[in-house]
């Protein structure tokens, strides 16, 4: 009997520390089916890793059995494009763009998601909001483009990532 209450105190100890960890991601860019199987496919790569996607809501769920593997769900989503606001402190979402803080007349950006007409749609409304920028060359599932004008770059990004979505200076 005290060797089952030892097993048995053990099991429910061990247990107790393996309870599944999640975090909330919000106000990430997922305008259709297509952005869902972009987090899907970003996700996937982790092992250990689980994702509930809410299009509607624009919110990505992680869940795992640590918050190492959510943190590395969470970079992998940035890698792909997606950026949100994490519901746990201690999950960082990684916001180093490579901007520099300068004016620019050209900035090419790359590994920003875009993989319909609405993402493209989407870059085009945030950055015409942008002071200074005056084009872009953002196009379906390119992997990366040119925005121009006389602006700074580093306001180009915050505006993206607002938007939920991030991509790095080329």
């Amino acid at each position: 009997m005290k060797n089952f209450c030892t097993i048995l105190a053990l099991g429910l100890a061990l247990g107790l520390t393996a309870r599944a960890a999640d975090v909330t991601l919000s106000d990430v860019h997922i305008c259709c089916g297509s952005c869902v199987k972009g987090v899907n496919a970003a996700v996937a790569t982790v092992t250990g890793l689980t994702a509930k996607v809410d299009q509607d809501e624009g919110t990505v769920v992680l869940t795992a059995d640590d918050t190492a593997t959510l943190q590395k769900g969470v970079d992998a989503l940035t890698t792909a494009g997606f950026f949100g606001k994490s519901s746990d402190p201690a999950i960082k979402v990684n916001a180093d763009t490579g901007a520099k803080n300068q004016k620019m007349q050209t900035l090419t950006i790359s590994g920003l998601h875009l993989c319909c007409g609405k993402c493209v749609k989407a870059v085009n409304q945030i950055l015409s909001g942008v002071p200074g920028v005056t084009g872009n060359t953002a196009a379906k599932g390119v992997k990366s483009f040119d925005v121009t004008g006389d602006f700074n770059d580093k306001d180009v990004f915050d505006a993206l990532q607002k938007a939920g979505l991030t991509g790095q200076e080329k």
